[in-house]
């Protein structure tokens, strides 16, 4: 066991504080699990399980369970800095081209094999950055990492973050960073140009330049046990020192022909498919189409004839739908 969690153990018991053992045997739990001792992190939450009803006359949800049960929080209001996604909420199928896959299974390789590459003075993939155009899946990237590796997804809320009190900006981000350094987490920077715009391009050299400046030195210096995922539409927009910052940095592209064939047919996998539906065309008509779009088309299908109480999906029904979401798409690009 880790040395500086025994250390934190005996203080809580000799403080009597039984929030801090509570959080620290879950600590414990993890820890083992990550570790390949599956079977004695499944006996010790067994025991915990067990105990706290007695103790606390009513069962702890799951959530409050949790790796990150303490989010960090802002100074000044109290605002939660950050939101837990939980597990059970982690979609994480994707359907990616064979090289985009391999760069996904390239660092939750890495993250397994953490201890082995650092025997040999190796660093794991810890930073990374995906861009690419709005609905391609760079934020559903980021929690298959969180599924796959097994760690927790901890995402930013900018809306919380920014300040207008000089210097509070950076500071939030700072207890972000010491969060996710504490508790080992999936930390997600979503649509990270909010923060990081190129410094040169800013009309606001004051906090906006601040928090650039913050988020440089915080990435320079990140060395949690977890991973760094951040996302953008915009990656021209990002101020060119943190690229150097990132361990790995690479395009979530739209899908081609043969993922919008692979997403159609897993989408509606649930359902009924008339033989006769000309895949081909529907291909041809979602060309250029991001993968939420193919996915919300055959969602739309399958719904409208499920609601008609037809016993298959048509052919009609994925054409009508693959139609209204490109007009869709063309409006939003047209606003």
């Amino acid at each position: 066991m880790n040395a500086e969690i025994l250390k934190r153990i005996v203080r809580a018991i000799a403080e009597g504080s039984q929030s801090d053992l509570d959080r620290l045997a879950n600590k414990v739990v993890e820890t083992e699990r990550k570790t390949g001792h599956t079977r004695l992190a499944g006996e010790l939450e067994s025991i915990l399980n067990e105990a706290r009803p007695r103790r606390n006359g009513k069962h702890t949800p799951a959530e409050s369970r949790g790796a990150l049960q303490e989010l960090p929080q802002s100074r000044r209001f109290g605002e939660q800095l950050a939101t837990l996604i939980p597990r059970d909420e982690l979609e994480h199928h994707m359907v990616l081209p064979p090289l985009i896959e391999e760069r996904f299974a390239r660092i939750e390789c890495e993250y397994a094999a953490r201890e082995r590459l650092g025997a040999y003075g190796l660093m794991p993939r810890k930073r990374i950055l995906l861009y690419g155009l709005p609905g391609c899946g760079k934020s559903l990237g980021a929690k298959r990492l969180a599924w796959n590796t097994g760690l927790p997804l901890m995402k930013v809320r900018f809306d919380a973050l920014i300040s207008s009190y000089f210097g509070e900006s950076a500071t939030n981000l700072r207890s972000v960073f010491m969060a996710a350094k504490e508790r080992p987490c999936v930390l997600l920077l979503d649509e990270c140009d909010f923060i990081a715009r190129s410094r040169g391009n800013s009309k606001d050299i004051g906090e906006a330049s601040r928090i650039v400046n913050s988020l440089l030195q915080l990435m320079e210096e990140y060395d949690a046990p977890g991973l760094l995922v951040a996302t953008t539409n915009v990656e021209a927009s990002l101020d060119h020192a943190l690229f150097r910052r990132f361990d790995d940095v690479f395009q979530v592209p739209p899908p081609g022909p043969v993922e919008v064939e692979q997403l159609l047919k897993t989408t509606l996998s649930s359902v009924p498919v008339d033989e006769q539906v000309d895949w081909n065309k529907l291909i041809d008509d979602l060309a250029g189409a991001s993968a939420a779009t193919v996915v919300k088309a055959a969602r739309d299908a399958a719904k409208a004839a499920v609601l008609k109480g037809r016993r298959t999906v048509t052919d009609a029904h994925l054409r009508d739908s693959v139609a209204e979401a490109r007009r869709s798409d063309a409006k939003k690009q047209g606003s």
